[in-house]
């Protein structure tokens, strides 16, 4: 394991890494925005959950895989791809609901069902995210000592260590969200906010589908 001045250069720069807004990040913050705070954390979770998967992978060699082999990344980066296409142009295209449905929205979400398609919606877009795998895969190693004994458990250590601290991030996007939500100006644009979410979600999908392999970039 780093010293603990590496340690907690890690630990900060993974802060600052989560701050920056990128597909879990909006997707924390429209679920907030849509069903209060609640949903929003919830949302961070299977976030979370979906790194784990990310984490887990690389240490076992898939997330090399998929690093050098560019078919692998292929496949799964227009998975993810349509996948946040698909949340995208669900929010540009829905109705707006009533002014007074952001209190309905929160009862509805806070039940266990739709806080599990919540919890599943992020999941996924974290988990058919090939850039997480690969993200981890240039972070993490350059934490690790080259004469580490057991480099894939220190990788597996560190990267949880990462994950667990993108969940007071996350929480602070979802309550930061929340209480916008409850503004006033913020509920009558709330819908214009979903559907700018929306285009946001399309380009991110865009922006993953037209990504080239990295073996394709090395010149492999």
């Amino acid at each position: 394991m780093p010293d603990l001045p590496h340690l907690l250069a890690f630990i900060a720069a993974g802060w600052l890494l989560n701050l920056t807004p990128g597909p879990d990040v909006l997707y924390v913050v429209t679920n907030s925005l849509r069903a209060g705070a609640r949903a929003g954390i919830v949302a961070g979770l299977g976030i979370t959950a979906g790194c784990f998967v990310h984490i887990f992978a690389a240490a076992v060699g898939v997330g090399t895989l998929m690093a050098t082999s560019a078919a692998a990344f292929t496949v799964l980066k227009y998975i993810g791809a349509a996948y946040l296409l698909y949340l995208g142009v669900r929010m540009v295209l829905s109705r707006a609901p009533p002014p007074t449905d952001l209190d309905a929205a929160a009862a509805a979400a806070g039940g266990e069902r739709g806080l599990k398609a919540i919890f599943l919606g992020g999941f996924w877009t974290n988990v058919l995210n090939p850039k997480v795998a690969l993200f981890f895969l240039a972070f993490v190693p350059q934490f690790i000592a080259p004469g580490a004994d057991d480099k894939a458990l220190y990788f597996v250590l560190l990267g949880v260590l990462f994950n667990l601290n993108a969940i007071p991030v996350n929480v602070g996007w979802a309550v930061a969200a929340g209480w916008m939500a409850r503004r006033g100006a913020v509920q009558k644009g709330m819908h214009w906010l979903d559907r700018a979410a929306g285009v946001l979600f399309i380009g991110f999908g865009l922006k993953l589908a037209f990504t080239d392999a990295p073996a394709l970039r090395a010149g492999h």
